[in-house]
């Protein structure tokens, strides 16, 4: 075994600064090592038009370590460590509709410029220093032991691992220099795993399977604390809700698949788990007003998945197949500004089954590769982001469940090599969905009630027939020249995009409940040596400085968007030895 170490520095617009290492090798007869870093600064792009500040860069590190050791020429034992710390800055949120109140909606003379605002009142009250901005004070560390044994006929592995976080998130969720929700978010979990599996060692037998079990137990606690000192007259406070939520489930799964004659494969498997999970000490505070308690609630998970399927490779260079699955996700909680007992009642597990088929083909070796599938989604339950209203209160987004609803589509990609030095890649991704049945409160109604009236009253609507918002047709695509130059070099460059369609944020969504669609384009040119040893690359991010959203939403006042990154123009450098 030899030693290997690398380094890669990328460096790009905005002053942004991303850096990674690693060195690897013996350190003893069947003992190794793994150690990597990294670290992130700069990149901010966004400013406040009212004072010139500037917000966004990045300020993160990280260490990665593993150790390999094989005491005989049957076992491996793996012991894995990392730790990341994160202190940066993040893009805060662009108002595009005031909701609430009669303040006009910032000025912004470009979509880089956002506000917020950091009153030092509240910056004393969550423990910060005064003028913070949006920014994490994130750190994660964690451990976990891999050990794998081969007993002949079967191997045995066994992982555990243990994981922390420790988050303190601020975010100015109104989006102006007002204090009308400024939000700080704390974390404290931990989440300890483990999983022991027993599956067949030698992969050329027709016969695979594998058997196993998984269980986790995770303990955390959160508190939201909320600064609505500007948003009079209905609130005019700074507010904290705390709790701990609290889960554990096990689970027990087998898998087999089983190569007959012609090129057929079937497969099949099965998982149970059942799934707990409970809130406890929940608190909501008004600083300087009244404090409720609200009683724990818990609810429980028992729920089977599964899949069965079969291929075929029809001709050497086309396989088709087709696959039925069931699948589901725990039900849960949601907590973070709790206002009446009810809001904790659990929303339900989520189920899911879905059939389908595909192909995989190469039509002509080396130069055209098509893949493709078709599926439909049979929901019962979809877990999806609603709306609860509050008397004299407002609206909050809280998990709720969509009883029946579907989806269908396709997706497929194309390789082509058509001539010497061109590679072309395309994937695209398409798909319809409805609601069949979802009666909930009608997020658009509500607001437009409350600012022609003056007071919250839940419209609900049933949104069965009502398509599911998700974006209907997804691309993204790249085509690369690649020259040989003097056998000792390779030159590659060419352009990529992607193509994202509108997508609903509130179920039936329209107008500015909708995030638009966008079109991304980006390019690269590379140089490096024919060995790998080293590579030089130019690239171009959002070529055109196209203006788009991520996601959005509503925490009180206005109505806001994510934005997505301006042009980013970089160069990257990499060795490896």
């Amino acid at each position: 075994m030899f030693w290997h170490f690398g380094a890669t520095e990328d460096i790009a617009s905005y002053a942004r600064s991303r850096s990674e290492a690693y060195v690897s090798g013996p350190l003893a007869q069947g003992l190794s090592f793994r150690l990597a870093g990294q670290t992130q600064h700069g990149g901010g792009w966004q400013t406040n038009p009212l004072n010139g500040d500037h917000l966004g860069d990045a300020d993160l590190w990280a260490l990665r370590g593993k150790l390999r050791w094989k005491p005989d020429a049957h076992t491996t034992i793996l012991l894995g460590g990392h730790f990341t710390q994160d202190n940066s800055e993040v893009v805060t949120a662009v108002p595009v509709h005031r909701l609430i109140g009669t303040q006009p909606l910032p000025d912004m003379a470009s979509w880089q410029q956002a506000e917020w605002s950091s009153r030092p009142e509240f910056a004393k009250l969550i423990g910060r220093k005064a003028g913070i901005k949006p920014s994490e004070h994130n750190q994660f560390w964690g451990a976990d032991l891999h050990i794998d044994h081969d007993f002949g006929p079967l191997t045995v592995s066994a992982i555990s691992a243990f994981e922390t976080e420790r988050q303190g998130e601020y975010t100015d969720q109104d989006g102006t220099a007002l204090s009308q929700a400024d939000t700080y978010r704390t974390i404290d979990a931990n989440t300890f795993t483990q999983e022991l599996r027993l599956h067949s060692s030698n992969t050329q037998d027709k016969l695979q399977w594998v058997v196993g079990a998984h269980y986790q137990r995770t303990r955390m606690n959160q508190r939201f604390f909320f600064d609505y000192t500007d948003y009079k007259p209905a609130r005019g406070y700074m507010m904290a809700t705390n709790f701990g939520l609290n889960q554990e489930s096990l689970s027990e799964f087998g898998h087999l698949s089983y190569r007959l004659p012609h090129g057929v494969m079937i497969w099949g498997g099965l998982l149970h788990e059942r799934d707990e999970r409970s809130i406890t000490g929940l608190k909501s505070q008004i600083f300087g007003g009244a404090t409720t308690n609200f009683h724990g609630e818990s609810t429980t998970s028992d729920q089977f998945a599964g899949q069965v399927g079969v291929s075929w490779q029809m001709l050497q260079h086309a396989l088709v197949y087709y696959k039925m699955s069931k699948g589901f996700k725990p039900g849960g909680f949601t907590a973070n500004n709790t206002q009446i007992q009810a809001q904790l009642d659990p929303f339900k597990p989520e189920t899911v089954l879905t059939y389908e088929v595909g192909f995989k083909s190469d039509p002509i070796p080396d130069k055209l590769r098509i893949n493709g599938a078709a599926f439909y989604n049979d929901f019962h339950n979809q877990q999806i982001l609603g709306t609860v209203l509050i008397p004299n209160y407002g609206p909050l987004s809280e998990i709720t469940n969509a009883p029946k609803s579907e989806s269908w589509g396709f997706e497929g990609t194309i390789e082509a090599h058509p001539f010497s030095h061109l590679h072309l890649t395309q994937n695209l991704g398409w798909q319809r969905g409805n609601f069949q049945d979802f009666p909930t409160v009608n997020r658009a109604k509500t607001n437009a009630y409350y600012a022609q009236h003056g007071v919250w009253k839940a419209i609900n609507d049933n949104f069965g027939g009502v398509d599911n918002g998700q974006p209907k047709l997804t691309l993204n695509g790249s085509a690369e020249w690649r020259q040989p130059l003097a056998r000792a070099y390779t030159l590659e460059f060419g352009p990529d995009w992607q193509y994202r369609g509108s997508q609903a944020i509130t179920p039936g969504g329209t107008g500015f409940y909708r995030l638009p669609p966008y079109f991304l384009l980006g390019a690269h040119v590379s140089f490096r040596s024919a060995s790998g040893r080293w590579e030089a690359t130019v690239y171009a991010r959002n070529i055109l400085n196209r203006r788009f959203a991520e996601s959005g939403g509503q925490a009180t006042t206005t109505y806001f968007y994510i934005p997505g990154e301006p042009r980013f123009i970089g160069g990257r450098i990499s060795c490896a030895y």
